[in-house]
């Protein structure tokens, strides 16, 4: 029998809601007679693995209403997870067609997964078999965006244009380096992999010399294509000749590690684009690889980035 002095054990697993916290409002408006005496709260605690979810979900429901609210909370959740998104800055570039790309945030890797949030770091393997909606929603869940088309343009064009891209030091001499693409492995890999092929160097320099990971290997990058796509960044028309998305590479089409560019003279409308390149792509891979997939397909060899604002 309990005495007076003996706590009570309580059965969490067996109950439901019940008064557990005595809640108060810093404002004074939760005291007797005030506008909010009789308002009832449900009370998360960080370490409650569940809240963390819960949260992370309360920030997509209010983000449209209340985005500082969204930012700050989504800021919790993955402090208290111990994530360390990183990114890289990517300066504005004008694309050779005059197109002018404003400066943002990119992943320096692609993402990878924990406890089903995106997490941007280079210690776990990039998120594959997920289809472009749930990587487009994956990337909207962390407070990020899927990279779009005219960004991984951006980039890639950067990259062509860098020295250090390049086997031989110089542009425009040798090959643009295009990562795990020469098939000896089975699977994407994690960022800090590195190849005994001297030509399958992960890393590249945009034009602040900040480097990213895996433009042109390891695994393709699903693509919000803002060139060609509908609302939904799904390719909604034939490719024009001037598209940027023609025209931005500097080099014939797997010329210079570059990547296969060409669209094949089809129709594409319906796919979602895929960028880059996997182990496994041989010379199709490079910056400027480009490939398309159904975007209801989960596939091992395409993953995704994401992109924020400045």
């Amino acid at each position: 029998m309990n005495t007076a002095t003996e706590p009570i054990q309580l059965d969490q697993a067996s109950r439901g809601i019940y008064d557990k916290y005595h809640v108060t409002r810093t404002d004074g408006q939760s005291a007797p007679g005030q506008k909010h005496e009789h308002d009832k709260y449900f009370v998360l605690e960080l370490s409650d693995k569940h809240a963390l979810r819960a949260m992370n979900a309360y920030a997509k429901s209010c983000e449209d209403e209340y985005p500082v609210l969204a930012a700050d909370l989504r800021s919790i959740v993955r402090e208290s997870m111990g994530f360390n998104d990183q990114f890289v800055t990517v300066p504005e570039t004008t694309l050779p067609d005059g197109t002018v790309v404003p400066s943002f945030l990119c992943g320096k890797f692609h993402c990878s997964q924990a406890d089903g949030l995106a997490v941007i770091d280079p210690y776990n393997q990039p998120w594959n078999k997920i289809n472009y909606h749930d990587a487009r929603k994956a990337c909207s869940d962390a407070g990020y965006a899927l990279i779009t088309e005219l960004q991984y343009l951006a980039i890639a064009y950067q990259i062509t244009q860098q020295p250090d891209n390049w086997t031989s030091g110089k542009v425009g001499e040798g090959e643009v380096y295009r990562g795990l693409h020469i098939g000896t492995l089975d699977c994407a890999q994690a960022g800090f992999h590195e190849s005994t092929e001297p030509t399958e160097r992960r890393w590249h320099v945009v034009a602040n010399d900040e480097r990213i990971y895996d433009m042109s290997g390891n695994i393709y990058s699903w693509v919000f294509d803002d060139v060609q796509g509908d609302e939904n960044g799904v390719i909604a028309k034939k490719f024009d000749k001037k598209s940027p998305t023609v025209t931005t590479a500097p080099y014939k089409s797997r010329e210079h590690g570059i990547g296969d560019t060409g669209i094949g003279g089809g129709d594409w409308r319906g796919n979602a684009l895929v960028r880059g390149g996997c182990w496994s792509s041989g010379d199709r891979a490079g910056v400027f690889g480009l490939n398309r997939d159904w975007p209801d397909g989960d596939y091992q060899r395409v993953g995704f980035r994401c992109t924020k604002g400045l």
